[in-house]
């Protein structure tokens, strides 16, 4: 009964994981994206928690308009990277810049480089809400 049990909580535990990591990997993996999740912990502040990830870019490769259901930080690890902020200009960072989005704000990605590009992408963001919410066209 106990080893049953287990393999129960086992499976819950590799399910909810598996919903964490779905739609972002998904969509990364169809568009020449891999994404690494980093660490995932609670913060001091009741209902958030933070969720850090490297996002790998293949040569020309984009990530579509979508949000986040908190706040997301990102350091250019390498490469260059064209970011489209819902209302706002385009920008391009390189290697050792950095980008705040706010929560809730569309926003897309693009490598502009002919190599890959990385970002190191930290989130402040609600529990128990999809990390990643694509915008409808």
């Amino acid at each position: 009964m106990r080893t049953y049990k287990n393999l129960l909580l086992g499976a819950a535990a590799l399910a909810g994981l598996t919903a964490f990591l779905t739609p972002a990997t998904a969509s990364a993996q169809q568009s020449g994206i891999s994404r690494t999740n980093l660490q995932r912990h609670d913060i001091s502040v009741s209902g958030y928690e933070t969720i850090q990830a490297r996002i790998d870019f293949q040569a020309h490769s984009a990530f579509g308009m979508h949000n986040h259901p908190g706040e997301e930080l990102i350091y250019v690890l390498e490469g260059t990277f064209e970011y489209q902020i819902e209302g706002e200009k385009p920008i391009i960072l390189k290697a050792g810049d950095v980008l705040f989005i706010p929560k809730g704000k569309n926003h897309s990605a693009k490598n502009v480089g002919n190599g890959k590009a990385s970002e190191l992408a930290t989130y402040i963001v609600e529990k128990n809400k999809p990390l990643l919410v694509l915008k409808n066209k």
